[in-house]
């Protein structure tokens, strides 16, 4: 911890679910912590526990346009995004433009602070894949004029951006490829499997699932990930890495799943498939494993518990 003493790190996504956890974790590594957030996506619940805190700041601003940090900044973590598709399929253009435009200007920033930057990119960038596990060599099937193109391209331009800075100018990079987490501050209609089933089976409405159910997710808990962003931030391995967990299940069996631990009386629904679902999510984890020293801890069951009860309370509350 003494090491991290005053090293600064810009967040951006700070007010998000994976960033405010991020925010959190590096609080208590010994960091001072520079939250960035437009709030579009972003909640100021999610990070006003650390407002009083001397070594937290907040900037409410939108990294697709100019971005100053005054003073020494030592790394930044890009997690500035729509992640769900009812948000990107709403605001299609700032999911390119904060992909694209944010990545640059964090680029440049980088850069000019000689800070290492770590970009939050996704298993989206592998489409609909034509393989399982994906590994980090599979270079995807990806529709870019589809609905969900303007978030896959976001990302795989990302990646690109990110790689041609580290290539070109000798910035020190990192690609964290997230799989689905899921955790407390998710939001209630976020839109994504696990928030709309455990948000449905706690009202005791119907779980809406998409096709017949058969399609797969890997599912990690969001403390694992937040462990795994950390250790590759601190790694010296610059290509993209997969962090996610390799347990892979149905929807319909997530959905009985989530049935179960609520103790709901709720029945399945089945509704149209959307368009470019992708069929299949299984991360091959092996880089990780063998680079970070990395793997899963936390248990889908005692995940899901620690979740529906975060959900519980939110509803208690309303």
């Amino acid at each position: 911890m003494q090491e991290h003493k005053r090293k600064r790190i810009l967040i951006t996504g700070a007010a998000g679910f994976l960033g405010s956890h991020l925010c959190d974790r590096f609080i208590e590594e010994g960091f001072h912590v520079i939250g960035m957030d437009n709030l579009v996506t972003g909640d100021i619940k999610n990070i006003e526990h650390l407002f009083h805190l001397a070594q937290f700041e907040f900037y409410h601003h939108d990294v697709s346009k100019f971005v100053h940090v005054p003073g020494e900044l030592h790394y930044i973590l890009h997690f500035a995004s729509p992640a769900s598709p009812i948000d990107y399929l709403k605001i299609p253009i700032q999911t390119l433009k904060v992909g694209s435009l944010g990545t640059h200007n964090l680029l440049g920033l980088a850069k000019s602070k000689q800070a290492r930057i770590l970009v939050a990119s996704t298993s989206e960038v592998y489409g609909d894949p034509l393989v399982s596990p994906q590994n980090e060599e599979y270079w995807g099937n990806v529709n870019p004029v589809g609905p969900r193109g303007v978030y896959d391209e976001a990302k795989r331009f990302q990646e690109a951006m990110t790689m041609a800075y580290h290539n070109f100018h000798g910035l020190e990079t990192r690609i964290a490829r997230i799989f689905n987490t899921f955790g407390p501050r998710m939001r209630l209609h976020d839109g994504r499997a696990l928030p709309n089933f455990i948000s449905q089976a706690l009202q005791g409405k119907d779980l809406t699932v998409f096709g017949d159910g058969s399609q797969t997710r890997s599912f990690i808990y969001v403390s694992d990930q937040v462990e795994g962003i950390f250790k590759l931030l601190f790694s010296d391995y610059p290509l993209p890495v997969n962090i996610g967990n390799p347990e892979e299940m149905t929807l319909l069996a997530v959905a009985q799943e989530i049935i179960k631990l609520t103790q709901s009386q709720s029945s399945i629904r089945f509704e149209k498939l959307p368009v470019d679902d992708p069929k299949q999510r299984r991360p091959d984890i092996d880089k990780a494993i063998r680079l970070l020293n990395w793997k899963p801890q936390v248990s889908r069951k005692n995940g899901l518990e620690n979740t529906i009860n975060y959900y519980r309370n939110l509803f208690q509350e309303q």
